[in-house]
C-alpha cells in the first residue's frame, strides 16, 4: 500500500513538511515513483515504531486490508537477468561480483550493498543446499529501490558458502525487493518453486536460461492450478 507524503502526515499527525524533513534528516523511507515521493505504509509502520514517533494504528489496519503484491518469479527474473558464467573464489568474491551485474538505480551504492550482503552471510548463511543460495538483505528499506526483482547468477566455480548440507554453491537468487512484505514474498516463492528437482537439475547443469525460465513458468502455473482448486474446492 503506497501513500502520498500528505497521507503519510496524516498518519503521522504532523504537517508534511515534518515528514519531507524527517525524509532527508531521519531515514523516514520514501520512494520517487513517477517524480514523487511515496511511502510504503507497512516501512512507515515500521520506523514510525522504532523512531518514537506516535503513529495512528489505522494505518496498519488499512495495509493489512490492502496486501502487497508481487509479481511472479518469472517476471522479477526477467527484471533482474540470469548471468551465466559469474566469476569469483570466495564468496565475498562472488558477491561482490554479483551485486556489479544487477540492474539498479546509478544511485545505489554497489560497495554499501555488497557489504551489507557480506554482513547477512556472516549472521547466517543464506545456502538452502543442493548448491544455491538467496543472497538477501535483513533489511530491504536500505535499498531505496521502488520495483523488486531477482537475478540469477550462475557461477564460473563452486564457492563455499556454509550451506545446511555442506555442499557449496554454483547458482545464486539474489532478492532486491523496496519493502519488507515483498521481500517476504518473493523469498516464499523461491522458497516454494525451489523444491522442483528438475529445476534444481538444471540449474545444477548450468542449462540454458530459456530452459531454466520454461521450467519455473511450469512450476509456477502448477501452483497456480492448485491454488485455484484449494480455493473452489475442487481439490478435496
Amino acid at each position: 500500500m503506497q501513500l502520498t507524503l500528505r497521507e503519510a502526515a496524516s498518519y503521522l499527525n504532523v504537517p508534511e513538511s515534518t515528514v519531507r524533513r524527517w525524509v532527508s534528516t531521519r531515514g523516514l523511507p520514501a520512494h520517487r515513483v513517477n517524480e514523487r515521493l511515496h511511502c510504503n505504509a507497512i516501512e512507515l509502520w515500521e520506523w514510525a515504531l522504532e523512531n518514537g514517533i506516535p503513529v495512528s494504528r489505522s494505518l496498519l489496519e488499512q495495509a493489512q486490508r490492502v496486501p502487497e503484491e508481487v509479481p511472479p518469479l518469472s517476471q522479477l527474473l526477467a527484471a533482474g537477468g540470469v548471468h551465466r558464467e559469474v566469476d569469483g573464489r570466495t564468496r565475498a568474491e562472488v558477491l561482490r561480483a554479483v551485486v556489479r551485474l544487477l540492474p539498479l538505480p546509478a544511485d545505489v551504492d554497489r560497495d554499501f550493498l555488497a557489504d551489507v550482503l557480506e554482513a547477512r552471510e556472516a549472521m547466517g548463511s543464506t545456502g538452502i543446499g543442493d548448491g544455491i543460495a538467496i543472497p538477501h538483505v535483513r533489511n530491504p528499506i536500505l535499498l531505496h529501490v521502488t520495483r523488486p526483482l531477482v537475478a540469477l547468477c550462475l557461477l564460473c566455480h563452486p564457492v563455499e558458502f556454509d550451506a545446511i548440507d555442506g555442499l557449496p554453491v554454483h547458482a545464486l537468487f539474489v532478492v532486491v525487493s523496496p519493502n519488507v512484505p515483498s521481500h517476504l514474498r518473493i523469498l516464499a516463492q523461491l522458497g516454494f518453486v525451489l523444491r522442483d528437482e528438475e529445476l534444481r537439475r538444471l540449474l545444477r547443469e548450468a542449462q540454458s536460461s530459456e530452459a531454466i525460465l520454461a521450467r519455473l513458468s511450469v512450476v509456477e502455473a502448477a501452483a497456480k492450478r492448485t491454488a485455484s482448486a484449494e480455493a473452489t474446492g475442487g481439490a478435496a
